[in-house]
């Protein structure tokens, strides 16, 4: 899937305000049936949240990082 910046859910800046950019952004999707519940789960369990929930065109996402700092998406279709 492609996206631009601002556009969609996966146009949409991280937590901390870094904008989607080339060469960082590149994730894995994984769909999950709940969003929230994923989210918090992994985050207790020291993932580091890149982005909370956005609901997008899709649906609604959320984006982890996995231990070596790739961005994972965690996704659920509306």
């Amino acid at each position: 899937m492609l996206n631009s910046p601002g556009a969609g859910g996966a146009g949409q800046a991280a937590d901390d305000g870094t904008m989607p950019s080339p060469g960082g952004w590149g994730r894995i999707q994984l769909e999950v049936p709940d969003v929230d519940g994923a989210l918090r789960r992994l985050s207790e369990a020291g993932a580091r949240v890149r982005t909370s929930r956005i609901d997008g065109r899709g649906g609604a996402q959320a984006v982890i990082e996995d231990p070596a700092g790739n961005p994972v998406e965690l996704f659920a279709p509306v």
